[in-house]
C-alpha cells in the first residue's frame, strides 16, 4: 500500500513540473513572437515611413510608440495573469491528489483494523500514518518548491525579455530616425 501511495505521488509530481515547464515554455513563446513581431512592423514598417515626412510623420511616430508600449504593458499582463492561473490550478491539483491518498489510507487502515487483531492493527496504523505523512508531506514540499522556482524563472526570463526587446525597439528606431 505505501509502495503506490509512492508511486501516485510520485507521479502527481512529475505531472506538475511537466505541466508547470509547458506552461512556461509556451509563455515565453508567446511574449518572444509577439515583441519580435511589434519590432519588425514598428521599425521596417512603422520606422521607414516616419522617416520619410515631416511633423506629420512624427505625430505618427509617437502614435506607434504608444500603441507599442501599451501592446508590450498588455502581453506582460497576460503572461502573470495564465501564469498565476497556471499554478493556482496546478496547486489545486496537488492539495486534490493529496487528499485522495489521505482518503485511501484512511479506508484500507479502516479494513485492516476490521480484520486484524486490535494489538498488530495498532502497530500497522502508527507505521502506515507515519510512513505516508512523511511521503505525502516530503511530496508536497517538493511540489511547491519546484512550482516557486518555475514562477520565479519564468517571471525574471519574462522581465529581461521585455527589457531586452524594448531596448532593441528604442535603438533601431532612434537609428532609422
Amino acid at each position: 500500500m505505501v509502495v503506490v501511495v509512492v508511486v501516485v505521488v510520485v507521479v502527481v509530481v512529475v505531472v506538475v513540473v511537466v505541466v508547470v515547464v509547458v506552461v512556461v515554455v509556451v509563455v515565453v513563446v508567446m511574449v518572444v513572437v509577439v515583441v519580435v513581431v511589434v519590432v519588425v512592423w514598428w521599425c521596417d514598417g512603422g520606422g521607414g515611413g516616419g522617416g520619410g515626412g515631416g511633423g506629420g510623420d512624427g505625430a505618427k511616430e509617437e502614435v506607434v510608440e504608444v500603441v507599442v508600449v501599451r501592446v508590450v504593458v498588455v502581453v506582460v499582463v497576460v503572461v502573470v495573469v495564465v501564469e498565476v492561473v497556471a499554478e493556482v490550478v496546478v496547486v489545486v491539483v496537488v492539495v486534490v491528489v493529496v487528499v485522495v491518498v489521505v482518503v485511501v489510507v484512511v479506508v484500507v487502515v479502516v479494513v485492516v483494523v476490521v480484520v486484524v487483531v486490535v494489538a498488530v492493527v495498532v502497530v500497522v496504523v502508527v507505521v502506515v500514518v507515519v510512513v505516508v505523512v512523511v511521503v505525502v508531506v516530503v511530496a508536497v514540499v517538493v511540489v511547491v518548491v519546484v512550482v516557486v522556482v518555475v514562477v520565479v524563472v519564468e517571471v525574471v526570463v519574462v522581465v529581461v525579455v521585455t527589457v531586452v526587446v524594448v531596448v532593441v525597439v528604442a535603438f533601431k528606431c532612434t537609428c532609422y530616425r
